[in-house]
């Protein structure tokens, strides 16, 4: 009576169970880390003036046997400013709970960098306050709140200081502050003078191994200076091959193990041959 449909309806049903089974057993055992954010290492509370972001100083000439690391072809920067730098006008309310901490900053520029063709001193402030105010960044841990200061702000009228000063510095002042033992531009945060130290040559120009968009590495660069002046002193690896790289990883010189290793080869990230994807936040599935 049924002709063909007799056969086809049970192995209907039985490919359909197939298909529930492989997708049940599939649960939990995608790429690892598909489903959790990036680690960034132990969260340090020790005080001290030694430059944080920079890696140590090993044989090699770095500029030639890391060109992940180099500058990219762009625009113009600056090369040398007046080594001191102006405040950007501009306040915020607190973001972020804040339970065990909430951190002052100020937005500075230094003298002598020309930000028109950025768009503007004020643009500059737009963008390192809406990175730490997106829910993406430090403030998803509840622990951590940031609020912008300026001259205007009680607490600076009364002589004190932010807890730290998200500076955009020239290339010759950034060697001077951050030090030039491996011959690559880089950012750092230096406790010493309280800043949150950012390369301009990368801000115009970003990271060969970073993949992304300009926007994007700008992000990644006041995320991960940032991260090391609220306590995550220490460089991470590339988890899984494939992932997106951790924050705290020098996505500046590279986003593959391998390429950190060279920088420093003693330290945390091994040879090991992952490769990761880039990636700007702390918390990128935020």
């Amino acid at each position: 009576m049924y002709g063909w449909r007799a056969y086809a309806i049970p192995v209907l049903l039985i490919v359909t169970v197939l298909v529930l089974v492989d997708a049940v057993r599939g649960i939990g055992e995608s790429e690892p880390g598909a489903s959790t954010d990036p680690g960034f290492g132990e969260l340090s509370h020790e005080d001290g003036t030694d430059i944080v972001g920079v890696p140590p100083l090993a044989d090699g000439n770095f500029a030639a046997t890391v060109p992940a690391g180099a500058l990219p072809e762009g625009g113009p920067f600056t090369a040398t400013g007046a080594r001191s730098w102006h405040v950007v006008p501009g306040t915020t309310g607190q973001v972020g709970q804040g339970t065990e901490r909430v951190f002052t900053y100020s937005v500075e520029v230094e003298d002598g960098i020309d930000t028109a063709g950025l768009g503007g001193d004020e643009s500059f402030g737009r963008m390192v306050d809406q990175t730490l105010g997106n829910p993406k960044s430090w403030t998803r841990d509840p622990r951590f709140a940031f609020r912008r200061v300026d001259q205007t702000d009680p607490l600076l009228k009364d002589g004190a200081s932010p807890d730290f000063r998200i500076s955009l510095t020239s290339q010759t002042t950034i060697r001077e502050v951050c030090g030039y033992d491996i011959q690559l531009e880089v950012s750092c945060y230096n406790p010493g003078i309280d800043r949150v130290v950012l390369n301009e040559p990368r801000w115009v120009r970003g990271a060969i191994a970073f993949q992304g968009d300009i926007g994007s590495y700008r992000q990644y660069q006041i995320n991960h200076e940032v991260g090391h002046a609220i306590g995550y002193q220490t460089h991470q690896p590339c988890e899984a091959d494939g992932g997106l790289a951790p924050v705290m990883m020098q996505q500046s010189f590279g986003t593959a193990n391998n390429d950190i290793a060279v920088l420093d080869p003693e330290g945390v990230v091994p040879m090991d041959g992952k490769a990761c994807r880039f990636n700007p936040w702390p918390y990128p599935r935020g």
